[in-house]
């Protein structure tokens, strides 16, 4: 069985906060149960916050009336409630490489007439004003612009590149 996050302090608010044996807990924490009894005495954990494990969504109230009212029934982990997606973090582009994003750009405009704004904010990590810019050719500095790969400026890798080519049938 896979232990809650921060199971001492989860151990210590269901020492606070529930009826539990020290062996339910113990069993829920990944504790021993004489390890669970010296945080409630005390001895361990001293001024540790506890971690409310219902509120992380790691157990609900239902589960653990179940269990205050079985002495002999076992906690269970709630199922994670995400899909299982997490939000992508933009890329991070080093201070030396940003000024070759509207080169890279460029190209990507140049060799893919038809790509669209989100595909290159994907895979360069720039905004769509600056992407409207260099297609408008009003960007700043649309003079110094040169179009080059944008694997080979850095901004993306080979297989990131053949997979968008081959979403455009490239």
């Amino acid at each position: 069985m896979t232990a809650p996050l921060m199971p001492k302090a989860t151990a210590v608010w269901l020492i606070d906060n529930t009826t539990l044996s020290f062996e339910q807990i113990g069993e829920f924490c990944n504790l021993h149960p004489l390890e669970v009894q010296a945080i409630a005495d005390g001895e361990i954990a001293v001024g540790m916050v506890g971690h409310d494990p219902v509120a992380s969504g790691q157990l609900t109230l239902e589960e653990i009336e179940r269990c205050q009212a079985d002495p002999s029934a076992k906690l269970g982990l709630s199922p994670p409630t995400h899909e299982g997606k997490f939000k992508k973090r933009a890329k991070y582009t080093p201070v030396s490489l940003r000024q070759a994003k509207p080169n890279g750009i460029a190209w990507l405009l140049k060799e893919v007439p038809e790509i669209s704004d989100s595909d290159i904010i994907r895979m360069i990590g720039t905004t769509r004003n600056t992407i409207q810019g260099i297609r408008l050719k009003t960007h700043q500095k649309i003079n110094e612009i040169k179009p080059a790969s944008p694997v080979h400026l850095g901004l993306c890798t080979v297989d990131e590149l053949n997979e968008l080519l081959k979403k455009y049938n490239l």
